[in-house]
């Protein structure tokens, strides 16, 4: 008796694809170690020492590195996203794209995709000119110059060497999403994060060893880290299931309808979009001071550094802006009420239409509330880590929203990559039984 080859081509197929992504990564993580010419390195790591609080680390933290070390993937995938938001942004005010969006299906899709691989290329070319001229004022505090021959022929070279890397970079995170295993650009993202983890491990031994941090703050950020890990878990997947009934009508001589279902609520829609805003807004000014001598700027940056308490109360302040702003951009109350009514469904105890809108923006509103909440906690976190415990690493924030997020959908990918391939194991077992039979 033959062993059906649809029982272990599941597997087999899951192996390849985590192959495939592990190899892709590996590629992107040889990258970001590969300089640009005609830069010092060690007088860049001295400056970057020292704009860790600033935009530049927001920035490195995405690109995994590549910026500090000025790497031809110092852009990383930032301009991908960042087209992707104008993109998603744009779809609200423009009829042409809601119209693709909406209207056209895969075609329409697929014209947006393209779209975003232009303004990713201008993004890059953009922000790449103003990394080259940047940099070319920029020295160590030791007052060794970054560029060892500024002018426009490197700034040329690396205009075209940092948009060559993104755009091969988004290349890769296509590639990963087609062979691989999970959403390309979010893994790229979160292997660059996750890439910083064993030099903070390594720091807090030293720390121990040292006598700096006791056993019992130790502990205790243990016990706190794996807390906040499941709460995030478990705010990530909560949801609001508003119950939706199908009316009963007939077709011909058949009855259709009547059926259950339910539309679901996420406390968190807007995911990581918020925070991050928040910190690109308030990490702007000290971005600003480093390039300027003015007291005002350096004064306002001292205002909004990470550790004051006006820079968290803002920083509070513009995620719960961004979270309802987000929110009300991706998720309309109005078009699910015309839509439910359409299709003959309607709210137990709530009228179809005006009323139905109400309802759902009202429980939309609230969750919304409950969600900005819950990342700005996410988000403080850090802060009061570092100061109160003197943590040697950030343990919160938009990275591990990041990190987390990331890795339930793709545990959720390979579950249902599983239950795909056992479903064809007893398909292929069927066939062979009914042959034999």
């Amino acid at each position: 008796m033959s062993i059906p080859k649809g029982v272990n081509v599941g597997m087999s197929e899951l192996k390849r694809k985590f192959l495939w992504t592990f190899l892709l990564l590996a590629v992107y993580r040889v990258g970001v170690h590969l300089p640009i010419p005609g830069v010092n390195g060690s007088a860049l790591a001295d400056f970057f020492a020292n704009a860790k609080n600033t935009l530049f680390g927001l920035f490195d933290m995405f690109s995994g590195g590549g910026l500090m070390n000025l790497s031809i993937f110092a852009l990383g995938i930032m301009p991908y996203i960042s087209a992707s938001i104008i993109l998603q942004l744009l779809t609200v005010v423009s009829p042409e794209l809601k119209r693709l969006s909406k209207e056209e299906g895969a075609a329409g899709r697929k014209k947006i995709t393209q779209y975003t691989r232009y303004g990713t290329v201008l993004i890059a070319l953009v922000q790449g000119l103003g990394i080259a001229v940047g940099v070319e004022s920029m020295s160590s505090p030791t007052g060794a110059p970054v560029v060892y021959a500024p002018g426009w022929a490197f700034r040329l070279v690396t205009v075209l060497t940092l948009t060559a890397g993104t755009v091969f970079v988004m290349w890769l995170g296509e590639k990963i999403t087609e062979r691989g295993i999970g959403n390309g650009i979010s893994l790229i993202i979160c292997a660059g994060i996750v890439a910083g983890l064993p030099s903070g491990i390594g720091k807090s031994y030293r720390l121990f060893a040292a006598g700096d941090v006791s056993l019992f703050i130790i502990l205790f950020i243990v016990i706190l880290m794996a807390a906040v890990l499941v709460g995030i878990v478990y705010m990530e997947r909560a949801q609001r299931r508003i119950p939706i009934h199908y009316a009963k009508r007939m077709v011909g001589r058949k009855m259709y309808g009547g059926q259950t279902s339910h539309l679901p609520l996420r406390i968190n829609t807007a995911g990581v979009i918020p925070p991050i805003f928040a910190s690109s807004i308030l990490m702007f000014p000290a971005t600003v001071a480093n390039f300027s001598q003015a007291e005002f700027l350096s004064g306002m940056a001292n205002y909004f550094r990470p550790d004051s308490v006006l820079y968290n109360l803002c920083f509070v302040g513009l995620i719960v802006f961004f979270c309802f702003f987000y929110t009300a951009i991706v998720f309309d109350p109005k078009d699910i009420a015309e839509n439910l009514k359409k299709q003959g469904a309607f709210v137990p105890g709530i009228r179809p239409g005006f009323k139905t809108n109400e309802y759902i923006d009202s429980v939309l509103t609230r969750l919304t509330l409950w969600g900005a909440l819950y990342i700005s906690g996410v988000c403080v976190l850090p802060m009061i880590l570092m100061l109160q415990f003197n943590t040697p690493f950030y343990y919160g924030g938009t990275s591990l929203l990041i990190v987390v997020g990331v890795s339930m959908d793709t545990m959720s990918q390979v579950q249902s990559h599983l239950i795909s391939g056992r479903y064809d194991g007893l398909l292929a077992k069927a066939r062979i039984k009914g042959r034999r039979d």
